[in-house]
């Protein structure tokens, strides 16, 4: 499990006599997914009342949870992990859309990101299922690499179908599964006519549109401090998703080592790097939720090279000495300069 933060800022400036009129914010919230969500409206149609957005948004997010969720005993995703078939499996569409968008990530990152991590998480105590941080042994490591490995899972698009190629091969979809629900809550609203919003589920947000008071929805980035929140930089977007993945929220110390809950596939252990937190900015928040993390296993090095390469926009901060240093991918430049 990671955890993410991007703090929400609305950055109030007096308006001008000249100006537009601000607009009327309506709110909607609710528990999901472990966390919270939060979504703002400007100018909800008159003929749309809340209380039935407000049904409607739980409804979708209840969907997705009783499909993706480990919490939730009887999930679509729980019965398939319990399955240990190695014939094709059938799933719901969307299932098969989340997790075939994680594999293609997986592709994209050399494999650093992969929903079948849930044996190494359990492992090193990081799951909040047994949350008692612990290092393993080599030989327990290398058993649960045995039944790790993105390619250890085939697709059938038609009709759609997940076979795993080790009977003990599970899938953990919290890396992405948030972004998902995201998408699903802006693609209801537009589909309402809605076309100012904000949608946030535990950090993880995506937005469209202008505000309560029309400027751009402008959205902080956390400063990676254990000891302390506070906001580094805000970016202004419209009509993308933002996500931030960091490795100062959940990690342990032991023997003077610092052990992340971001780790890696390939090696069974911990990263180990500067890289403090990566944001990025795309049209979907799941696929902003997913390369985010991607980019933060990757590390200082890795992560700002393959941003580059494949044209993401990324924002990282680099642990260096008591402070960090920020890059930015030119992508993360180009749409800040766009919106603004």
């Amino acid at each position: 499990m990671r955890y993410i933060v991007a703090v929400m800022l609305l950055v109030m400036v007096a308006a001008c006599d000249n100006g537009p009129k601000p607009g009327t914010e309506t709110t909607f919230s609710g528990a999901t997914m472990g966390t919270t969500f939060n979504v703002k409206v400007i100018d909800l149609p008159n003929e749309l009342p809340a209380e039935k957005l407000q049904a409607q948004l739980s409804t979708i997010l209840k969907d997705v949870n009783d499909k993706m969720s480990l919490w939730v005993k009887d999930s679509e995703l729980v019965r398939f992990n319990q399955s240990k078939s190695t014939d094709w499996i059938n799933v719901s569409p969307d299932l098969f859309h989340v997790t075939d968008a994680a594999h293609k990530i997986s592709q994209l990152s050399n494999g650093i990101f992969d929903v079948t991590i849930e044996p190494l998480i359990k492992l090193w105590g990081f799951s909040t299922r047994s949350p008692t941080k612990k290092t393993p042994s080599d030989q327990e490591i290398r058993t649960a690499l045995a039944s790790i490995g993105h390619d250890k899972i085939a697709f059938q698009a038609a009709p759609p179908a997940l076979r795993k190629s080790h009977p003990d091969v599970t899938i953990n979809l919290s890396a992405i599964a948030k972004g998902f629900g995201i998408d699903q809550l802006a693609d209801y609203l537009e589909s309402q006519g809605i076309e100012n919003y904000m949608v946030e589920i535990g950090g993880d947000l995506r937005v469209k549109g202008t505000n309560v008071r029309r400027e751009p929805w402008k959205i902080a980035i956390e400063k990676p401090d254990v000891t302390s929140r506070s906001v580094h930089r805000i970016v202004a977007i419209n009509g993308a998703g933002m996500a931030t993945s960091g490795d100062y929220r959940n990690f342990f110390e032991r023997d003077g080592k610092r052990y992340t809950h971001i780790i890696d596939p390939r090696t069974g252990r911990p990263v180990a790097h500067r890289l403090a937190s990566v944001s990025v900015l795309s049209k979907s928040a799941m696929q902003a939720d997913g390369l985010a993390t991607a980019l933060l296993a990757l590390g200082e090095v890795e992560g700002p090279a393959l941003a580059e390469q494949h044209g993401i926009a990324a924002f990282f901060l680099i642990r260096d000495g008591e402070g960090f240093v920020e890059k930015r991918s030119s992508h993360f430049e180009t749409y800040e300069n766009k919106v603004q």
